[in-house]
């Protein structure tokens, strides 16, 4: 029939490209719908976003309020408002704290930048906040000369006590020669044969809960330069603990510290006494008045769900007269060696001491519970140790603790000793890993795969046929690509996310042995996650860099014609596509590694999946991601837009005037001319950078054109650089051909057909060489029967 003997390969090849095509594009549609569907089945959170006002957040049932608000929903103000007081003027002050004066002291003084004055925002017994009179500071008086003056705190404990809670109250000023001054100060102040008035004292407990809002790094550096014979850190919680078996009865609560005793003197009891301490959870994180409870002769601890930590002292004989508890919201005055914390929960200290015929005494024994606060919804408990401070050691010690038991709340110690004790806590993050792979993608990168071994064993076994210099760089950019593909496909995802966890398992995990923790935070390693992160990082970095040298390529033989390529070229621009990427990706991970120590591999790639590390240990800016990845890939991206656009500009698209005749097909051309090298020079790849638009609308859609685009390349690669070349046209017609006269059902085309199309094809591109010879660098793989002077000479350097 005539349809038959006129049939075309290239219609052919139309409809099976056609089809390919509809098959991605539906299944993204596809994709996308069930998403959008997904999402808007997700049911509604129980409790509203805005429910809880202004800033607090919804915990465990309730709001945790900022420091200026408190109730339910955080609406009820607990503060005092903007006030002056003679010529200063002081803004809000959070309830039960001190807050400091605008005016500050004049730069020639030797307390310059300081607030002169602090005022305190009281609470009452009933509950009603009150703002005290200020407290006006010498501004030509430091820390460092405050502590000169100890000898007179028998005389002046008042007023040393007061200056030392206006040096500290602007904590991002102290330094750490101030901290070690202030606690040498306020230690010699609790010691009871200074004799410091009882006030001063109560002061002192204000200086410390201010110094404990200083940052870690301040505390440690301080630390390290205490030495070992004046500790002033020990000091003062010894001194401390002296004075919190001396209020009676009563209590000192500060946001950072509470001290609470309790007074058997007068009781008589000839027994054993046991006291039970409990720090109630309160509307903000921090301690305030009446968040802590004292129940006297109860057997054992009862923790509820308002209960942050408790601790049961138990005296064994009847000559105890006294004892203390204080609390303290952080360990920073517990600079532990061994101990090394990376998160920022904070890690509460209970201290019990005990006073029997007017000494202290340590051998009453306590049970201890706490509630571990961290974010649940992202770590959960991987372990604990039940620790006391070591004074001899000055680091944490079990000996003489034990672990009870834990619940999904609760974690329980048992130490027969009374000092400060506390829970070193480790935690494991929880990953979200990914959903594998969507249809999309897996059919993409099939296609991509696909495509680019048969493009590989194309080029490669026509070479000699084709007779041109660019196989090696297209075969280098599709090796590359095809090896990126594989490991992308098949290991990608982390296997850590088959290891199934049971909800269970923090209270079984070391629940008999109490060893002393290393760290806060556990990292299940995975070497072959990392190692294929790296050959990601690698190849992919490998992938643009030959876009990049294709560009450059194309660019001397388009845009240079005159002059020939560099000697050595090929040599040349192999060690750059496959030595700069590795240097890139060895220096990477040296930088990490000696930052990081035996700790580096999250640091350089990502838990959920094994790819580089969006974030650093200082954000995005030292993210890995940046750095040695898409910088350089942006770097390359702009050089191969910009010699895209010089060779469409004066190649592809430059006006003609021989073309008049052949219009249309000149115009195809063009386009499959255009489109070859977007491919090549991996253009698409902008529409990750549209993927970081805020809008998720927006980002889904670049998302899928992303995926779309950059997934199915090699397939793209495959159809302009193999399937539209003469000689793949050549072959497939022979098969296509031997397949017809094996069935009878389709006729071969009449030779005097195919000689009348190549006729009319050698005079249209006769027409104009000029623009024959670009196309043929654009299209690598037409038969050439006659080579140009440039092109033998290149013969001898190709590989």
């Amino acid at each position: 029939m005539a349809s038959c003997r006129a049939f075309d390969l290239r219609v052919l090849v139309a409809v099976v490209c056609g089809l390919l095509t509809a098959i991605v594009l539906g299944l993204s549609i596809w994709t996308t719908v069930i998403k959008i569907q997904k999402e808007l089945s997700t049911s509604s959170p129980s409790i509203p976003v805005e429910f809880c006002r202004n800033g607090g957040t919804w915990e465990k049932g309730r709001c945790i309020c900022p420091d200026l608000w408190k109730g339910w929903r955080c609406t009820i103000a607990n503060f005092c408002e903007k006030s002056t007081y003679e010529s200063f003027t002081f803004d809000r002050i959070s309830a039960g704290k001190y807050g400091s004066s605008q005016q500050r002291c004049d730069k020639d003084t030797l307390n310059a930048g300081n607030p002169i004055a602090t005022r305190l925002c009281n609470i009452t017994t009933d509950g009603e906040i009150v703002l005290q009179n200020a407290t006006i500071g010498n501004c030509n008086e430091t820390l460092e000369t405050l502590e000169k003056q100890i000898v007179n705190i028998s005389t002046q404990s008042l007023n040393i006590s007061a200056e030392a809670q206006i040096l500290t109250s602007d904590v991002d000023r102290i330094t750490p020669e101030g901290i070690i001054s202030a606690t040498r100060v306020v230690g010699q102040i609790f010691n009871p044969t200074r004799n410091a008035v009882y006030e001063a004292k109560v002061i002192a407990v204000t200086t410390v809960s201010q110094l404990l809002d200083a940052g870690d790094d301040v505390f440690q550096k301080a630390a390290a330069a205490a030495t070992h014979n004046d500790d002033t850190f020990a000091t003062l919680v010894e001194q401390m603990e002296i004075y919190s078996t001396s209020l009676g009865n009563m209590s000192v609560v500060e946001p950072n510290v509470a001290v609470q005793s309790v007074d058997f003197s007068s009781e008589g009891t000839m027994q054993s006494t046991n006291v039970r301490f409990s720090v109630k959870r309160g509307t903000s994180d921090s301690l305030i008045s009446g968040s802590t409870v004292v129940d006297r002769d109860v057997n054992d601890l009862n923790p509820d769900g308002e209960t942050e930590l408790q601790i049961l002292l138990s005296t064994a004989n009847s000559d105890t007269k006294a004892c203390g508890f204080i609390v303290y919201q952080n360990n920073k005055l517990f600079q532990s060696k061994t101990f090394k914390a990376k998160s920022d929960f904070s890690q509460k200290i209970i201290s019990s001491s005990t006073v029997k015929n007017n000494t202290r005494s340590q051998e009453a024994s306590v049970d201890i519970v706490f509630n571990p606060k961290y974010d649940r919804k992202e770590f959960q408990l991987h372990s604990y140790a039940c620790v006391y401070w070591n004074v001899l050691t000055k680091d944490w010690d079990t000996h003489g603790c034990h672990k009870n038991k834990s619940t999904d709340e609760f974690v329980y110690c048992h130490c027969n000793h009374t000092t400060n004790f506390a829970v070193l806590m480790s935690f494991e993050k929880i990953y979200k890993y990914p959903e594998p792979l969507s249809t999309l993608s897996s059919v993409g990168c099939a296609l991509s795969i696909t495509g680019l071994v048969l493009t590989i064993v194309f080029q490669i076994v026509t070479r000699n046929v084709r007779k041109t210099s660019v196989t090696w760089v297209l075969v280098s950019l599709c090796a590359s690509m095809l090896i990126f593909n594989l490991l992308f496909v098949f290991g990608i995802e982390n296997s850590n996310k088959n290891v199934k966890k049971s909800d269970s398992d923090t209270s079984k995990t070391d629940s008999d042995r109490n060893e002393m923790l290393m760290q806060d935070t556990v990292d299940v390693w995975n070497p072959a996650c990392t190692a294929v992160a790296a050959l990601l990082h690698y190849f992919l970095l490998v992938t643009f860099t030959w876009t990049a040298l294709s560009a450059a390529q194309l660019y001397f033989l388009l845009i240079r014609t005159m002059k020939p390529l560099p000697q050595h070229f090929i040599l040349f621009i192999s060690l750059i596509g496959w030595g700069v990427p590795a240097v890139v990706v060895v220096v990477t991970v040296g930088i990490i590694f000696s930052q990081s120590g035996s700790q580096w591999e999250l640091d350089y790639r990502q838990e959920e999946i094994c790819w580089l590390a969006v974030s650093g240990n200082n954000g995005l800016i030292s993210s890995p991601l940046l750095w040695s990845f898409m910088i350089p890939i942006t770097i390359i991206l702009i050089n191969n837009i910009v010699i895209f656009i010089i060779i469409v500009v004066k190649v592809i698209w430059k006006t003609n005037q021989n073309l008049t005749s052949t219009k249309k097909v000149s115009f195809l051309k063009k386009i499959l001319s255009t489109l070859s090298i977007t491919v090549v020079f991996g253009v698409t790849w902008i529409l990750a950078y549209f993927m970081l638009i805020g809008n998720d609308n927006v980002r889904l859609i670049f998302n899928y054109m992303f995926c779309l685009f950059n997934t199915t390349q090699g397939l793209q690669i495959f159809i302009l650089y193999t399937v539209k070349t003469k000689i793949f046209q050549s072959e497939a017609s022979k098969v296509l051909k031997s397949l017809s006269q094996s069935t009878g059902r389709v006729k071969v085309l009449p030779s005097v057909t195919v000689l009348r199309l190549r006729v009319r094809m050698y005079n249209m591109l006769r027409s104009f060489p000029a623009l024959s010879g670009h196309f043929r660098l654009l299209e690598p793989s037409v038969v050439v029967e006659e080579t140009t002077l440039w092109e033998r000479d290149q013969e001898d350097t190709s590989i």
